[in-house]
C-alpha cells in the first residue's frame, strides 16, 4: 500500500512561520501587461519620479489609478497567502536599469506587508532580491508574474548591481487591519489613487 502523499504547507502557514513567502504565478499576464504599459508610457512621457532616494535616476511611479487599482485587485490574493485581513496603503512601480542597486534597508510603517511583483525582465534572467532571515541571507529569484510577500518593516532586504538591461517591478503595500499600523491605511491619504502630497501628517 502506497503511503499518503505529503501535503505541502499553505502559503499562509509559511508566511506565518518565516515572515515571507514566494508565490509563483501570483498575477495573470493581463494584469502584468496593464502595469507594464502604464510604467513605460509614463516613462516615455517623462511623468515619473526620478529623484527616488533609494535608486536615484530610475523612473518610478507612486500610486495612481492603475497601480493602486492593481494593489486593490490583488488584495484578496495577498490576504489568502498571508492569512491576514489587510488595508491597502500604496503602490510603487520602478523601471530598473543596468547597474542599478537597492541599498540594504527596512521599510516604513505603511509597508508592514509588502509584495514585490516582477512585471518583466530583459534578458529573461531573474535579478536576486536578497533578504536577511535570521543569520542567513536569502536570494529570492522571481520570474515575470512571480511575487515575494514579506514583512517589509522587519526583514532587511537589498539588491546587488543589476547586470541585465531592464526590469519592471511593482511594489504593493498593505497593513494588518488588526495590527499596530492600521492607521497607515491608504498611506494616510484620503483615498487610493491620490498623490503622495495628499498624505495627512502623522499624529505626534
Amino acid at each position: 500500500m502506497s503511503p499518503p502523499p505529503v501535503q505541502k504547507p499553505s502559503a499562509a502557514l509559511v508566511f506565518a512561520r518565516q515572515g515571507f513567502v514566494i508565490v509563483n504565478r501570483f498575477a495573470p499576464e493581463t494584469a502584468l501587461a496593464r502595469a507594464r504599459e502604464h510604467l513605460t508610457t509614463r516613462a516615455a512621457a517623462g511623468t515619473v519620479i526620478t529623484d527616488d532616494e533609494q535608486v536615484p535616476g530610475t523612473p518610478s511611479v507612486y500610486g495612481g489609478v492603475v497601480l493602486d487599482g492593481l494593489m486593490e485587485e490583488l488584495r484578496p490574493v495577498v490576504e489568502h497567502c498571508t492569512g491576514l485581513r489587510l488595508y491597502p496603503t500604496y503602490s510603487y512601480g520602478r523601471l530598473y536599469r543596468h547597474g542599478d542597486t537597492l541599498p540594504r534597508h527596512r521599510d516604513r510603517a505603511a509597508c508592514e506587508i509588502s509584495v514585490s511583483l516582477n512585471l518583466s525582465q530583459e534578458p529573461n534572467e531573474p535579478w536576486p532580491l536578497y533578504m536577511q532571515f535570521g543569520q542567513h541571507d536569502v536570494a529570492v529569484k522571481l520570474n515575470p508574474g512571480d511575487a515575494l510577500l514579506y514583512r517589509g518593516i522587519e526583514l532587511p532586504h537589498w539588491r546587488e548591481p543589476y547586470t541585465g538591461e531592464s526590469l519592471a517591478q511593482v511594489f504593493l503595500h498593505y497593513v494588518d487591519q488588526n495590527g499596530p499600523f492600521a492607521e497607515e491605511k491608504f498611506d494616510r491619504r484620503p483615498a487610493l489613487a491620490l498623490p503622495f502630497a495628499s498624505r495627512m501628517p502623522e499624529k505626534p
